[in-house]
């Protein structure tokens, strides 16, 4: 019979049950050391940021869509912003699990992801990364463990929203931009899509680009400050992802200028669809977190339970761009009929089935 994990809460392992003591050494956590019998299914661990991001929610129901699929144990820790217990929760259940353990991570920083992936290599734990992870930090340097990194074109997707913003203002006028934390790939990459872009669109004025760390909170009061700053002037807003994006919305609502500034963003969460729907957003793009939650469980649990070898699969699965979705007002009423009003269905056997291609050397 497979052992059970005490799991507090909605499913999500807080640093509460994990750190404890004095000097915030580590307690003992009501997690029962896992044997490694032939057989035995490794316990399936998640890790990502927050929950209260609405994209990181829909990547943790995805992660249990898939445990669930395959009867295993599932448990998911955030970070909540904060790279030093991201890291230290993730060595706590490697050394409880006895490293009979698959990983999901989405690094809080890119710099998390080498600790993260060295200290999995050592206690021989499987593990797959998304987004973010230092340039030189390659899977085939930690076979078998470190199985596929996973990410989306974020240059691609930055150009694909900005070309959708100018569409939607008619081709001239000044707009402001949202950007994502700073050292984060996916920013980075993102805000060069947006430069790119407008580089060839001399008729379009970025009126000023701020930092609001992929936050609501941050997006609201920079985008209100933004309003008072520049009024008029602003004719669409920019951000780095959907949950900026609904918070710049926020702030244009209260102005009421919802539907006559359009935004654009990335993830296609379920307010940014709406927003869509409603005409307030042009356009988001989706990475579809659904299939990022299980799909990168999906990756490592098939390798730890022997169905392939991951240093005998071709470099373009080691480290891959994966397939995204630009949401629009022609394609919005589908999507949130099969993606949002009900839960998706995957073959969670085909691993393969959405990698775009190698990501390109920095």
């Amino acid at each position: 019979m497979m052992e059970r994990f005490s799991m507090p809460g909605a499913g999500a392992l807080t640093r509460r049950s994990l750190l404890g003591g004095a000097a915030g050494g580590l307690a003992a956590m009501a997690l029962p050391r896992r044997a490694r019998a032939a057989g035995d299914k490794p316990l399936l661990v998640t890790s990502i940021r927050s929950l209260s991001n609405p994209y990181h929610a829909v990547w943790k129901t995805g992660a249990e869509a898939f445990a669930k699929s395959v009867g295993a144990e599932h448990v998911t820790v955030v970070s909540e912003g904060n790279s030093e217990k991201g890291i230290a929760d993730i060595k706590a259940l490697l050394s409880k699990s006895g490293g009979h353990m698959v990983l999901n991570s989405d690094p809080n920083d890119t710099p998390d992801a080498r600790p993260i992936v060295e200290s999995c290599f050592k206690a021989g734990a499987y593990v797959v990364t998304q987004w973010n992870k230092p340039s030189d930090l390659h899977p085939e340097s930690f076979n078998p463990y470190y199985i596929s990194h996973i990410e989306f074109d974020g240059i691609k997707s930055g150009s694909a929203i900005t070309e959708a913003l100018i569409k939607a203002i008619g081709g001239s006028g000044g707009i402001v931009a949202l950007g994502g934390m700073i050292s984060t790939t996916a920013a980075i990459e993102r805000k060069k899509g947006l430069d790119q872009t407008l580089a060839a669109h001399p008729n379009i004025q970025l009126l000023d680009f701020q930092v609001a760390n992929w936050k609501a909170t941050e997006a609201y009061d920079l985008t209100s400050s933004l309003l008072t700053r520049f009024g008029d002037k602003i004719k669409g807003i920019w951000a780095a992802n959907d949950d900026m994006g609904s918070g710049a919305l926020e702030a244009l609502r209260a102005e009421g200028l919802a539907g006559k500034v359009p935004v654009v963003g990335i993830d296609g969460i379920k307010a940014a669809v709406d927003a869509v729907r409603k005409g307030e957003f042009a356009a988001t793009i989706t990475s579809d977190p659904f299939w990022q939650g299980g799909m990168g469980l999906s990756i490592g649990y098939h390798a730890a339970m022997k169905a392939f070898d991951p240093t005998k699969e071709p470099h373009e699965h080691r480290e891959f761009y994966g397939q995204t979705t630009t949401i629009a007002k022609d394609n919005v009423e589908q999507y949130f009929k099969t993606n949002v009003d009900s839960q998706p269905t995957y073959d969670w056997n085909d691993l393969w089935g959405r990698v775009v291609g190698p990501i390109r050397a920095s």
